[in-house]
């Protein structure tokens, strides 16, 4: 296993809910380390969430957008000699939903802007490049068995499919190009930051005012819940120690249908699951994800440190100490705090 040595990190999607988090971590772990975070602040892009990193001496901010070659230029100009410089690719819009009333914006970025990225880091010369992906890429499981790196790519919604053509321009480049890029591919994140169209932040916001918690079909859906810190340490550890060309499934050995999550989140928040109320179910909805994640515990060292029973209470006192942020991501006025900051 050979270590890739990097001094600068290069995070696309920087002030989204993962890469934030990703940001945070890096000020924590790897304090040396410069950090650029390339972000076109669409609307799940938040640099509210990174107020404690400016002015940070080694974190430098740059508005752009993958799909143009200019502004991921820029990104790379910031980021200084390219031989010790790690790209982690997190751009991408991501809400299966939004994709399903239209995919076009979805296949712009994450398949368009991804193969820009991958022709401008190519000509850089980077020293490693992680493609962060989803589990979503391999479609939907019956009631038994696990996602390997081997499992054929069958998407089934335009949000995966978009997904899954980045992943082959990624494997592309490396099998064409010798670009040093892995893949990883995770299962649903939860956490702090999060913007709350998604399950969990839109369950605990909306029971805290006792309001409908909208829950798709029969509840039946089975997730493996990752908590959004093992997810960025296992992406560290894939941009330090990962293999270039090799796929690695992150995982959360937390396994379970939508419907009981719900149910574990009201019991903590002591509200009643009269709340609960059944809408019609999504198009193309995928029955089951679960994800086998041996390979880069056995490779690369790596582990989930944080149950469920000890992240999700974390993640609930968070939402509820962070009213005002969520107030502000629900109302739009985050949007307005880019403009105050930087003036544009």
């Amino acid at each position: 296993m050979s270590t890739t040595h990097v001094s600068t990190v290069l995070v696309t999607g920087g002030a989204g809910f993962i890469g934030s988090n990703f940001c945070h971590m890096l000020a924590e772990l790897r304090p040396d380390w410069r950090v650029v975070n390339l972000d076109a602040l669409t609307y799940a892009g938040n640099l509210e969430n990174l107020t404690a990193l400016e002015g940070h001496p080694n974190y430098t901010f740059v508005h752009g957008d993958i799909r143009q070659p200019e502004d991921v230029r820029r990104a790379l100009d910031a980021a200084g000699d390219p031989g010790q410089v790690g790209v982690v690719h997190m751009a991408a819009e991501s809400h299966v939903d939004r994709s399903i009333q239209g995919g076009l914006p979805f296949v712009t970025t994450n398949v368009a802007g991804t193969q820009v990225l991958l022709d401008a880091c190519r000509e850089r010369g980077v020293a490693r490049f992680v493609h962060v992906s989803t589990d979503e890429v391999y479609g939907s499981l019956g009631d038994a068995g696990f996602f390997t790196e081997e499992t054929p790519l069958a998407p089934n919604s335009p949000y995966s499919a978009s997904k899954a053509g980045s992943d082959l321009l990624v494997r592309a480049a490396f099998h064409t190009h010798g670009f040093p890029a892995c893949i990883t591919r995770c299962s649903n994140n939860y956490g702090p930051y999060q913007f709350p169209e998604k399950l969990l932040p839109l369950i605990i916001a909306n029971a805290q005012e006792d309001k409908p918690l909208p829950i798709y079909g029969d509840g039946m859906y089975v997730r493996d819940w990752l908590f959004v810190r093992d997810h960025n340490e296992a992406i560290l550890t894939v941009l330090e120690k990962g293999v270039p060309g090799e796929v690695y499934n992150i995982g959360g050995n937390n396994e379970m249908p939508n419907l009981r999550l719900v149910k574990q989140v009201l019991k903590e928040l002591g509200k009643p699951e009269s709340l609960i109320t059944y809408v019609k179910d999504r198009p193309g909805h995928d029955r089951r994800y679960a994800i086998d994640a041996s390979k880069i515990r056995r490779e690369l060292g790596w582990e989930p440190r944080y149950t469920f029973e000890r992240a999700l209470p974390l993640t609930i006192s968070w939402y509820q100490s962070q009213g005002e942020w969520l107030q502000r991501l629900r109302s739009g006025a985050y949007r307005e705090y880019y403009s105050r900051q930087y003036g544009a």
